[in-house]
């Protein structure tokens, strides 16, 4: 039973030091209860306390991590069910699963092209995180042993190995030589073997059943051999059984501190057959609430909307996605180009650099710290103002870099064209378009 908030008072130094950055150690016992904080941000805990209260302070869904080759895919420690109250921390890993009857040169071809897949999303490098290996009916040990070996060689990538035959298992963790791949996986029959395997090869192990009773009693019975780095597969038929499912396991590790079932899961939407019902159900598991998602096809089409959406709900809510404050240079621009000024938003920032890239008009993007916020909304919160601007001038020395003092700020804040104008004595301050996409229009009719 986790413990209470003044339980865990009663083990902690009662010195109100304010080092945990809490007011009072009460206070700190509450949060550390609510699991709301780690027991670590107390400096001042005893060793024999922190014995006590290791159970408190453990996430309620175990951290698990999958290494290859110096990568690393890790899922857990996540601390709330919907993102708006606090934040995901660990995105949902994306892996293509290859079967090891396919002929060597298709595996190597399906895995290299997956590989190399990279695409470039505001400012971040979008890809897939491995690959899921399969050992399938009638298979050999040399045969899945094979497999692995071929989807190696074509990648540094993690990697998941399916095989329900622990002989066939131990081929396919021979042929990794060390690393740490996700074994898939134990069920009522083979979970004792299985869970050997996995502590042998300090590996994760995957746990499946049917229900969710029966997968909490599988995994209480393969702690107790001694090894803890589970991810849970609740076998779902469908995408409302999935739907279910996912969100019981995550409400019960979450709301009700229940161990057995705290601990990241996996999906296989590759599974529904159709590729259009695997993407909707990829996007329904990257949502609600996979750590590990494998995939049957690698499509462009169908990887860069799921590699968005994972970004978009793994982002902090809390923290606007940024880029670097300073000067830009866009097409090479002469000292006679305009300076366009905008906020470091990064979605505002790409939109204008985009079109003004596309335009092929050159052009220098200063870009203002507003602590990642957009235009009107670092505006109206004062992160957006004339004196914000013409430090930027200031400190990026843009003045130096150009013969025509000539700024153009964005629509939305005409109105700070006079208080601009005073800060920047010598500037021309020109007022731009609301939108980003009337931007190659306006410099070509009004600079």
């Amino acid at each position: 039973m986790p413990l209470t908030g003044i339980q865990i008072y009663k083990l902690l130094p009662k010195t109100n030091c304010k080092d945990c950055g809490l007011p009072t150690c009460l206070a700190f016992s509450m949060k550390l209860a609510a699991q709301q904080i780690e027991l670590s941000a107390c400096p001042h805990v005893s060793a024999e306390s922190k014995t006590l209260l290791a159970d408190a302070s453990e996430p309620p869904i175990r951290l698990v991590a999958l290494k290859a080759n110096g990568r690393e895919v890790k899922s857990g420690n996540e601390t709330v069910l919907f993102r708006h109250e606090k934040t995901f921390f660990n995105k949902a890993g994306l892996f293509v699963r290859v079967r090891d009857d396919t002929a060597p040169a298709d595996i190597k071809a399906k895995v290299a092209a997956a590989d190399a897949y990279n695409v470039r999303y505001v400012g971040m490098d979008l890809s897939l995180d491995g690959f899921a290996v399969q050992a399938c009916d009638g298979g050999s040990p040399a045969q899945f042993a094979a497999a692995v070996t071929t989807a190696r060689s074509a990648s540094p990538r993690p990697l998941i190995l399916i095989a329900c035959d622990p002989a066939i298992m131990a081929a396919g963790l021979q042929a990794l030589n060390g690393e740490s791949p996700l074994i898939y996986c134990a069920d009522i029959n083979n979970w004792e073997a299985m869970a050997d395997l996995a502590k042998q090869h300090k590996a994760p192990l995957a746990v499946r059943a049917d229900t969710l009773d029966a997968l909490a009693d599988l995994t209480a019975k393969i702690k107790a051999k001694g090894v803890n780095d589970l991810v849970l597969d609740p076998a779902c038929q469908h995408l409302g059984d999935s739907l279910v499912k996912h969100t019981l396991t995550r409400r019960l590790a979450l709301k009700k501190n229940f161990r057995p079932l705290g601990y990241p899961t996996i999906a296989f939407p590759g599974d529904a057959g159709d590729p259009s019902r695997e993407a909707v159900a990829a996007a329904q598991a990257i949502t609600k609430y996979a750590g590990f998602v494998v995939l049957e096809r690698f499509a462009p089409e169908m990887v860069y909307p799921l590699l968005v959406l994972r970004e978009n709900i793994y982002t902090d809510p809390q923290k606007p996605i940024q880029v670097q404050p300073g000067l830009y240079e866009i097409n090479n621009p002469k000292t006679d180009d305009p300076v366009l000024v905008t906020t470091n938003f990064s979605i505002t920032y790409f939109s204008v650099a985009n079109e003004v890239e596309s335009s092929g008009m050159p052009a220098w993007l200063l870009i203002v710290d507003a602590e990642g916020m957009s235009v009107l909304t670092a505006w109206a919160a004062g992160k957006f103002d004339a004196d914000r601007i013409a430090k930027a001038v200031k400190e990026t020395g843009v003045a130096n870099k150009i013969s025509n003092k000539r700024i153009v700020l964005p629509g939305h804040v005409a109105v700070l064209s006079g208080e601009i104008e005073e800060a920047l004595p010598g500037w021309e301050i020109r007022v731009g378009p609301r939108e980003a996409v009337d931007l190659p229009a306006f410099m070509k009719q009004a600079l």
